[in-house]
Order: structure tokens, then sequence, then C-alpha cells
């Protein structure tokens, strides 16, 4: 990598007054700048006031050594990172590893060759200025990251509200309509407006809490004594408006009285993504069937389909935030592959735990459990 001499500071250790004025000559005209000290206390001063970007260090000085001086160094938070490069007669194998152990980058030993010696300088800036640049890049990322989910969430915020009234009256419509009354391809019409209503405001829904989550916006509200079956309950009547667009009965097996200490959005939002995916991927006219387990310490929910299953080659990426996974419906629903990220995030936030299985062509099962408040 090809760097800027002039750009770099060199700071100069040794107690020989020679030796300073040679490699202070040497570099100068390589076109670094330098920095010079006579013994280990005096560097200690000017590293904690100037930071050098490189230190040129003798290991054999009266006051301290070189192995104090980089020991010392490599104790302050902000100069640790500073490459030193160990000036020294001492070349046996033991000293060179008491060097490196000490934080040496790099070991010359005296009398050096020029050549040598600054192409080891050039080579720990280069990799200093390398190290700057990446520092820089991940700064500019993370900023337009941010910059980035705000936006989403202003988006998904202000269309939110309007896209869940639409999603209101588009479920009153289809579910008050006569399909005798009206024409077939109407009928369609609606019941696909309707789908795509409710896929639209889950999208956005889910969106709106991603970003919150990933800038650090959302936060877990726990609320005592929340009655878990009615929780279920509430969701299900919700998600078996949706069903009944594909003729899908929702069943549930199980009952329980527990009561948990939970943010309730949260787990609220846990069930409607769950149902919504056991509905988009089953087959129309089948069912799912959420099943109920309790034990002494927690209550466990699954969503059970008999729908098209997820390939084994798929099933470990399922959860993890590095990979986006999103697929069609069984008639060609849409997501955004954000839905199970947030079951995860938001399982892990209410202290439970999130698994599934599935069987490609046969169906899938998604449970989790969270703990019974006592």
């Amino acid at each position: 990598m090809d760097i800027k001499p002039s750009d770099f500071t060199v700071l100069i250790v040794d107690d020989v007054d020679a030796n300073v004025l040679l490699l202070k000559l040497l570099l100068s005209k390589a076109g670094y700048k330098t920095l010079t000290a006579y013994n280990g206390k005096d560097a200690l001063h000017i590293i904690s006031r100037n930071s050098p970007d490189l230190i040129l260090l003798d290991i054999m000085m009266p006051v301290m050594d070189g192995h104090e001086v980089a020991e010392r160094v490599k104790e302050m938070p902000d100069k640790k990172e500073i490459p030193i490069i160990f000036l020294s007669a001492l070349n046996s194998p033991e000293d060179i590893v008491k060097g490196f152990r000490n934080g040496a980058a790099d070991y010359v030993s005296k009398p050096f060759n020029k050549d040598e010696l600054l192409i080891r300088v050039n080579h720990q800036l280069s990799l200093v200025s390398a190290k700057r640049m990446i520092v820089k890049q991940k700064d500019e990322l993370e900023k337009t990251v941010e910059a980035r989910d705000k936006l989403y969430s202003l988006i998904a915020h202000d269309l939110r509200s309007p896209v869940g009234s639409l999603r209101m009256v588009m479920n009153a419509l289809s579910m008050g309509v006569d399909r005798e009354s009206i024409e077939e391809d109407m009928y369609e019409i609606l019941i696909m407006g309707n789908r795509l209503a409710e896929d639209t405001f889950v999208l956005l829904d889910n969106l709106l809490k991603w970003t919150k989550s990933q800038t650090g916006r959302l936060k877990t509200v726990f609320q005592n004594d929340v009655d878990i079956y009615s929780l279920i309950r509430g969701e299900l009547e919700v998600a078996e408006v949706v069903a009944e667009l594909k003729q899908i009965t929702i069943s549930i097996d199980g009952y329980t009285e527990s009561k948990a200490r939970i943010d309730q959005d949260m787990i609220k939002t846990v069930l409607r993504n769950l149902l919504n995916n056991a509905i988009k991927f089953s087959e129309r006219g089948s069912e799912i069937n959420v099943m109920i387990n309790e034990s002494d310490e927690r209550v466990q929910i699954s969503v059970k389909d008999s729908g098209r299953g997820i390939k084994e080659s798929e099933q470990s990426k399922i959860f993890k935030t590095s990979i986006h996974i999103s697929s069609y419906g069984t008639e060609k629903e849409e997501g955004s592959g954000l839905g199970l990220l947030l079951c995860k995030e938001f399982i892990t936030r209410n202290n439970g735990n999130i698994w599934f299985e599935s069987e490609e062509g046969k169906g899938s099962v998604f449970s989790f459990d969270i703990p019974i408040q006592r």
C-alpha cells in the first residue's frame, strides 16, 4: 500500500546522540516527520502529548529501558495501538521473543541496514494507514445504515396508520359481502385486495419494529400478570379473518391459566408473525393447529401447519440476521424476511426460547416458550 510519508510522525527513542541523529536524518530524508527522546521517561511524556504514528525504540537505556516503555505504552488505552519497532544489539532469540511479548510489532538488530529499516518502517505505517481507512469506512457505513434505518422507520411509521385503516375496511368488506351477490371476478379482486392490505400492514409493522430495534429505539416494556391464554385467543381471532380467505381453519389445543411478566406487544407480534407465516405457506383448505403446553416454570406455544415446509439446506439460516431469507407463499404471497428475525429478538428480550421443526413437503412447527410469573 502506497503511503505519503509526510502524513506520518515517527518517534525515535535512543540514549546515544549519534544514533538519534542518524535515524532522524534517514527518516527526514525519506519524508517522515520525526520526534526524538533520549530516555524512556521522556519518551512516555512525548507519547502522551503527541501520539506518534510509529515508535523506533532502543532497548538498552538508562532510567527506563525499552521493554518497560513498551509495557507502559500498551497500558495506555488510547496509545496501545501505536506500533513499536525495537532497535537493539541484543539479538538472541530470547531477547527477540521478549520484545514481541512486550508489544513489539517488529525487531531490527543493530547495526541496522538503512534500506531494511526504511522498508520495515514503511510496512508498519502502511498497516496503520490501512487500519485507519477501515475505521473510517466502517464509521461511514454505520452512519449510512443508521440514516437508512431512520428513513425506513419514518416511512413505515407514516404509512402504518392509513394502511391499518385500509386493512380494517378491506377485512370488513370481505367478511360482509355475500359471495353469491357479486360476480366471481369482482369477488376475487376483493379477496386479493384484502390479502394485499393485510400483507402490507404486516410488512410495515415488522419494518417499523425492526428498524427501531436496530437503532436502539425499541424498549422492552414488561407488564405484570398478563393472561397468556387471552393473549393467544386475541391473536387467533385476528388470524382467523386472514385464514378464511384461503379457507384455512385454525384450531387450538391446550389451555393455561398462568400469567406472565412480558411485553405484550412483542409477544403479540411473535404470534402474529408465526400465524401469518403458517397461513402464507399452507395450501387452501388446510388446517393450522396452535398448541399450548405448560410445565412448572414455562408455557410453550407451538404453531403447526401442514404446508410446504422448509428445505433442510435453508433451516440453519432461518434466525440469522446476516442472511436475508424471503420466499413466496402457496398463492404467491410476498414477505419481507423480517418476521422471524423479529420473533427471535422479541422472544429473547422476554427471557424465552424459540425453535422449529420442519420437513419439506410436510409442514413446519414453530414453537416458543415464556416464563410463568409466580
